[in-house]
């Protein structure tokens, strides 16, 4: 009964803002390591979580070379894993970053929309049909400007005659990726960062490896089509689906531009909010 006492007087003593504390830390360590889920971060983390656990163990077992040798490898194991894991760490931030602000233009105009989708779905399926290997990156929210500079610089309106164009072998433009940016071609043979995830299939190449590696390190989509199979894939959010047919394609794109766009509508009410009470203030 006293132990009862005690676990009610202190559930009556927490505050409101000791509620909220709680909740706020419980959702940046969920939403850290949802970040770092299924990537080398997350067997280093174990591996830190284990040593902190043993510290106070040796400690109390008066192992005192053990505590000694403990204590120095989480203050070295610190700076390594920032050093380390520095694109993962870059990618969170980014991930932060593009959720609480948004100063990309987003295209509106349902139309163009409409027209730049339809191209895009009908240049990948007859480049499926045809068994020509492609790679095409449709931007979202964070800027993909260093990609683009290791290409060839186009700023071409979306045609699905000159995406096919693009990717014809031997071409100079056909081995690298091509980047989308609303209803621009930006640029094409352009080099992504390879995918270190060591789960993906040995089966698939370089192209399925670095649509995997640009979709980890932004929240770009990445279609792919496959030299060998002519099979259609689509990487986002450092995951890989495949075997998807005209129809599929093209509601994957729409579900993916409509979030973006009803993002962007929130994140530009937000500004506007916060411009009109600014003014009024002063």
């Amino acid at each position: 009964m006293e132990f009862l006492y005690v676990i009610f007087n202190s559930i009556k003593n927490i505050s409101l803002s000791s509620i909220l504390d709680i909740i706020v830390v419980y959702y940046m360590f969920y939403k850290s390591y949802m970040l770092i889920k299924e990537t080398r971060a997350e067997q280093l983390l174990k591996g830190i979580i284990l040593i902190v656990f043993l510290i106070p163990i040796s400690s109390l077992l008066h192992l005192t070379m053990l505590n000694w040798i403990l204590n120095k490898t989480i203050t070295i194991g610190v700076l390594s894993f920032i050093i380390i894991f520095q694109p993962e760490i870059r990618s969170a931030l980014e991930h932060i970053g593009r959720s609480a602000f948004n100063d990309k233009p987003i295209l509106e105009n349902k139309e163009i929309v409409s027209n730049v989708i339809t191209d895009i779905v009908t240049a990948v399926d007859n480049l499926s049909k045809t068994k020509t290997g492609a790679l095409i990156i449709i931007e979202q929210f964070t800027g993909l400007g260093d990609t683009i500079k290791t290409g060839t610089k186009l700023d071409a309106l979306v045609s699905s005659a000159l995406l096919e164009n693009i990717f014809v072998v031997n071409t100079p433009l056909h081995d690298g990726a091509t980047i989308i940016r609303n209803d621009r071609i930006v640029a094409a043979g352009c080099f992504l960062p390879l995918s270190n995830n060591f789960s993906v299939s040995k089966q698939l190449g370089t192209r399925h490896r670095a649509a995997l590696g640009i979709s980890e390190n932004s929240d770009a989509l990445a279609i792919i089509v496959s030299e060998e199979t002519g099979i259609i894939s689509i990487a986002i959010n450092g995951r890989l689906t495949r075997n998807y047919n005209k129809e599929k394609l093209k509601e994957i794109i729409i579900k993916v531009i409509k979030k973006k766009q009803n993002k962007g509508s929130t994140l530009k009410e937000q500004v506007i909010s916060w411009k009109k009470k600014i003014k009024n203030s002063k």
